[in-house]
C-alpha cells in the first residue's frame, strides 16, 4: 500500500430539508453526499454504469465506515473530495467532506466496492484500476 492523494473534488450545499431536529446533517444524508461524489467522479473518468450493467459489469458497495467529525448545518458549503486504492479484490474510495468556510473535517469515510462480473466476483476491472494509479503518488 502506496501513499495516495485525493483526486477528486466537488463543492455541494447543504439544503434545509437534509437536517435533523438538532439543525445538524442527519447521518444518513452523508452517504447521499458520498455516492454523488462517487458518481460525478466515475462520470468525469468516462465510467457508466448504465454502459458497464448493459456488458455484465456492475460495481457494487460491499461496506462503508464513516467518522463523524464537525457536523454540517443548513446553508453550509462543503468540499467532497475522494482517491481510490485497490486492496484484494476490493477497490475502496477514500473520501473526506470538509466544510468549505473553515476547512473543518466534517467526516471520513472508507467505502469498499467489489466488481461483479456476469455474476462471479473479480478481481479487477481495468477502468477502476486506471484510477487507483492516478490516486498513487509517485516517489523517487
Amino acid at each position: 500500500m502506496g501513499v495516495h492523494m485525493y483526486i477528486y473534488e466537488i463543492e455541494l450545499k447543504v439544503r434545509d430539508y437534509e437536517c435533523d431536529i438538532q439543525g445538524v446533517v442527519n447521518n444518513s444524508v452523508y452517504q447521499n453526499y458520498l455516492e454523488h461524489t462517487r458518481h460525478e467522479f466515475l462520470e468525469k473518468n468516462n465510467i457508466s454504469f448504465a454502459e458497464l450493467h448493459k456488458k455484465g459489469i456492475d460495481a457494487m458497495v460491499s461496506s462503508i465506515e464513516i467518522a463523524y467529525k464537525t457536523p454540517l448545518k443548513p446553508g453550509d458549503n462543503f468540499i467532497s473530495k475522494l482517491y481510490v486504492a485497490k486492496e484484494g479484490v476490493r477497490y475502496i474510495f477514500h473520501q473526506a467532506i470538509y466544510r468549505k468556510s473553515d476547512n473543518k473535517l466534517a467526516i471520513k469515510a472508507k467505502v469498499n466496492a467489489v466488481v461483479v462480473i456476469n455474476g462471479k466476483l473479480a478481481t479487477a476491472l481495468p477502468e477502476f484500476d486506471d484510477l487507483v494509479a492516478r490516486s498513487e503518488v509517485k516517489t523517487v
